[in-house]
C-alpha cells in the first residue's frame, strides 16, 4: 500500500489556501480601486451585486454572498465536496474583502479602470482557479443548466450570464459603463487564462529533414537542448522520414529556426505554441487541483 505523505499534503493544502486568499484579495482590490468608483459591473455574481447595490444601497460583498449562497447550496454535489469547500471559503473571503476594503479611485478615468481592473481581477481569479476553487456561484449555475439542458455547454452558459449582466449594467449605469464592462471582462479573461496556464510558455518544433544528425548535434551543442526522434511515413510517396520533436523557449525559437535553415534549407518545419512546459529544462510547478 502506498504511504501518504501527510507533510507534503499539508504543505500543498496550505499553499492552495494561500493562493485562494491572495486571489480573493486581488479580486476585491480590483473592485475597490477600479470597478466600483466607476460603476463597472464585469459580469458574474459580483457584477450582479454591483448593479443591485446601486438600487438597494446594500454592500456589494453582502449582496454577492446572499446571491451565491443558494447557488452553492444547490450545486455543491455536482462539483464535489473538496472543490465546493474551497470555493465556498473563497467566496466568503471575496465578499468580506470587498466590504472591508474602502473604495478609492486609483485609475482616474473609466478606460484605465476597465483595463487595469480587468487585469487585476483576472490575476486574482486565476490564482483561485489554480488552487482548485472558484469565487462565484455562476459556475454552479452553469453546471446545473448544462445538466438539465445538455445542448448548452458550461462556457456557453457562463458567457450568456456575463452578457446579461453587462446588458443590465448598461441599462442601469449607462451605455458607456456597459461597454467598459465588456473591456474589463475581456482583459480579465485573457489575464486569467495566462495565470491558469502558467507563464512557462514554449515553442514546439516538428522537423522533417534528411540531415537530422547535423541538426541534432547543433541543438545539443548550441542550445543545450534534447529532442525526440519519431519515425514517420509520408503518405504521398510512401517514403519513411525521420521526424524530430523539439521544445524550446520562445527566446530560443529563432536560433533553432536558423540552425535548421543552415543545416537543411529544404527541411519541412512546423512550429506551434505550447501553453506550458514542465520538467527538465523548464520550470516545474507541481499543482494538484
Amino acid at each position: 500500500m502506498e504511504k501518504i505523505d501527510f507533510r507534503a499534503e499539508g504543505k500543498q493544502l496550505a499553499w492552495d489556501y494561500l493562493l485562494v486568499t491572495l486571489g480573493a484579495l486581488l479580486t476585491a482590490f480590483a473592485f475597490a480601486a477600479f470597478f466600483l468608483p466607476h460603476d463597472i459591473a464585469p459580469g458574474g455574481v459580483t457584477g450582479i451585486a454591483t448593479v443591485l447595490s446601486s438600487v438597494t444601497g446594500l454592500n456589494v460583498g453582502l449582496l454577492s454572498f446572499l446571491i451565491n449562497l443558494p447557488l452553492f447550496a444547490i450545486g455543491w454535489r455536482r462539483v464535489g465536496l473538496r472543490f465546493a469547500v474551497r470555493s465556498f471559503i473563497s467566496m466568503i473571503l471575496l465578499s468580506l474583502f470587498i466590504d472591508v476594503m474602502p473604495d478609492f479611485d486609483l485609475a482616474g478615468n473609466m478606460m484605465l479602470a476597465a483595463i487595469f481592473g480587468g487585469v487585476t481581477m483576472g490575476a486574482g481569479l486565476g490564482l483561485v482557479v489554480r488552487a482548485g476553487a472558484t469565487t462565484g456561484g455562476t459556475d454552479m449555475a452553469a453546471m446545473i443548466v448544462h445538466e438539465h439542458w445538455n445542448m448548452f455547454t458550461v462556457p456557453m452558459v457562463l458567457f450568456a450570464i456575463d452578457g446579461i449582466v453587462v446588458i443590465i449594467a448598461a441599462l442601469n449605469f449607462g451605455v458607456q459603463a456597459g461597454l467598459f464592462a465588456l473591456v474589463s471582462l475581456y482583459t480579465s479573461t485573457k489575464t486569467m487564462d495566462s495565470v491558469i496556464k502558467g507563464f512557462n510558455t514554449a515553442m514546439q518544433f516538428l522537423i522533417i529533414s534528411a540531415r537530422q544528425e547535423e541538426i541534432i548535434r547543433r541543438i545539443h551543442t548550441e542550445l543545450e537542448r534534447g529532442c525526440t526522434r519519431l519515425e514517420a511515413t509520408g503518405t504521398y510517396e510512401g517514403r519513411k522520414n525521420g521526424t524530430l520533436l523539439c521544445v524550446v523557449s520562445r527566446m530560443e525559437a529563432s536560433r533553432l529556426k536558423k540552425i535548421v535553415s543552415e543545416c537543411d534549407p529544404h527541411a519541412f518545419v512546423t512550429v506551434c505554441d505550447v501553453h506550458e512546459a514542465l520538467g527538465e529544462g523548464f520550470s516545474y510547478h507541481q499543482h494538484t487541483a
